[in-house]
């Protein structure tokens, strides 16, 4: 299943015409290993694959019959082959080619992720440097905290976004792994220097040990690392969505002319492209739990399992490249209103600053609880009678006998929270 919005190359790789390709891809490799240990004739492989052609029309009519995809492949392919067809998936069982042949299609799959990645941390950092300097409030609990900037955001994104390259590379490492020692996996019919060879050919590793089926957790990690890089491009889809807000409006998606928010409201600006991001990730999450529940089969094997993953290999591969991409054209239309972000940090009166005036207090020698209760005291006057922290504090007299004006203007500094912005530029970017 192949979601309505799709990007073609990652289409492509989950394409029935691609499946059947795949396949004929490790039945070939087979020959050719087989050939080189003289299990057939040694022209077998170049007579084969020079006959050899699929017609996908041809092997579902055959399937309609067989009830069995890749005994209908089996029979259309051989059917052209003349006299050499009778070694065309010799000494093979059916998930000796389906597991080898799902492994290439991992691999390119997570090729092609890698190559989106690459272009996703290039528009963070470059996002990361032109906001550096982009002040702003930082919030926890939706509540406003310190000031930060707005490219320290999209610096904490590209460090994010750094590990999900490298879980794909790992994942890419454990889903590269084919095999060809059949029924149950004990080579009882081909030898495991043939397998050794094929997978050689294919740019593969032999399993070092298998049933009649690859084991499931290696597709487990493999989707759990989508579910994983989907939670990540949600994290920055909620941030936006929250961004976009009219109480906030910080930054916004980019509306193209023409475009419409609502049917019934001709004002609506809707973070739809985000939501949609957010609920795409639900998805994955959802396949990436139908992939853990894959990992345990009966005995040496059961179907179990494939039926599931026709559908979540597929749909996760395709909806994890498509919300990359989604993202990645978002974030370089990014409607961003550094104005607005000054008007919200100030909108809370100086409160963002009342940290630096409780430590100030404690270094001038009072304690923690006492230093607390003074600044806790000015900063609830603000919340309920609409003054600026500032004025207040300037007034105090318990807090002034210990603090002079220009310690006071000092505290009150934007540029004192932000001073080492450029040391955790340089961790996250060298």
């Amino acid at each position: 299943m192949i979601p309505r919005y799709s990007r073609e190359p990652m289409a492509r790789i989950w394409s029935l015409e691609n499946q059947f390709a795949s396949w004929l891809k490790v039945e070939l490799a087979a020959l050719a290993a087989l050939a080189e240990h003289g299990f057939i004739p040694p022209e077998v492989p170049a007579e084969v694959e020079a006959r050899a052609s699929i017609d996908v029309e041809r092997i579902l009519e055959i399937e309609r019959t067989t009830h069995h995809d890749v005994a209908a492949f089996v029979d259309q392919v051989a059917a052209g082959l003349g006299e050499w067809g009778r070694y065309f998936h010799f000494g093979l069982t059916s998930s000796d080619i389906l597991d080898t042949a799902l492994a290439l299609r991992l691999v390119e799959s997570v090729d092609l992720l890698l190559a989106g990645l690459e272009d996703f941390l290039a528009i963070l950092k470059e996002k990361a440097f032109l906001y550096q300097d982009t002040v702003m409030v930082g919030r926890t609990h939706g509540v406003h905290a310190e000031p930060i900037t707005f490219g320290l955001k999209f610096a904490l994104w590209h460090a994010e976004f750094q590990r999900h390259r490298e879980r794909l590379r790992q994942t890419r490492e454990v889903v590269a792994v084919g095999k060809l020692s059949g029924a149950v996996g004990t080579f009882a019919h081909l030898p495991p220097r043939v397998e050794e060879s094929a997978m050689r050919r294919l740019g593969l590793r032999p399993a070092p040990i298998a049933t009649q089926v690859i084991q499931r957790d290696r597709h487990a990690q493999y989707l759990t690392t989508l579910a994983i890089l989907g939670a990540g491009l949600e994290r920055i889809a909620l941030e936006i969505r929250h961004l976009q807000r009219t109480e906030v409006r910080e930054a916004e998606e980019y509306f193209t002319p023409g475009q419409k928010g609502s049917s019934a409201m001709p004002h609506k600006r809707n973070p739809v492209l985000s939501e949609n991001l957010c609920g795409l990730a639900r998805v994955l999450r959802a396949n990436a739990l139908a992939a853990l529940e894959n990992v345990a089969l009966w005995h040496e094997r059961d179907i179990s399992h494939s039926s599931v993953e026709r559908i979540i290999l597929p749909d996760s591969s395709i909806l994890a490249d498509f919300m990359l991409h989604r993202l990645l054209n978002l974030l370089k239309n990014l409607l961003v209103y550094p104005q607005r972000m000054r008007e919200n940090l100030e909108a809370s009166r100086g409160l963002v600053f009342s940290q630096s005036l409780l430590l100030a207090l404690v270094d001038k020698g009072l304690s923690r609880d006492a230093a607390y209760r003074l600044v806790q005291r000015a900063a609830m006057q603000v919340w309920e009678e609409g003054e600026n922290f500032f004025d207040v504090v300037h007034r105090d007299p318990d807090i002034r006998r210990h603090l002079t004006d220009a310690e006071l203007t000092e505290l009150f500094d934007y540029r004192h929270h932000l001073r080492h912005v450029e040391a955790i530029y340089r961790r996250v970017f060298g």
